[in-house]
């Protein structure tokens, strides 16, 4: 166990979350209102089923343009590969998976539940008021 920082004290806990079955023009309003370039997708549960980001709404409003439709569910567009991180990994860590990747944000476990989530302006923010 690291001495270091963990992400557990500079994740976000108030998140905007969303369903398989909500409609994509629904999610990608809340992404738009809210102010954030995506959120976690929770089944009936409450368990962790995917990720929804500007991107992949994107890629629904393309989608809707085209065929001049909308409707599609968050289950069609979002990412279901979900790459988390736990809540007791130190900042260092949790750097180096944001180095190794190209996600913005990532979704924090603790003992298989989502508890919160970290972006890179949260880890940076961190970083800087630690070594300071």
């Amino acid at each position: 166990m690291s001495t270091r920082p963990q992400i557990k004290t500079y994740m976000s806990r108030e998140l905007v979350t969303l369903t398989p079955d909500m409609e994509i023009n629904r999610a990608m309003n809340l992404l738009i209102d809210n102010h954030i370039s995506g959120a976690p997708v929770l089944n009936e549960s409450g368990n962790l089923v995917g990720m929804l980001s500007q991107k992949d709404c994107l890629k629904a409003a393309l989608h809707a343009s085209y065929y001049r439709e909308w409707g599609d569910t968050v289950a069609k567009y979002m990412s279901g590969n979900v790459q988390t991180l736990d809540a007791d990994l130190d900042l260092v860590e949790a750097a180096e998976a944001f180095l190794a990747s190209s996600f913005r944000r990532f979704p924090v476990m603790s003992e298989g539940r989502l508890v919160g989530q970290i972006s890179r302006s949260d880890l940076l923010k961190a970083l800087a008021g630690n070594w300071q």
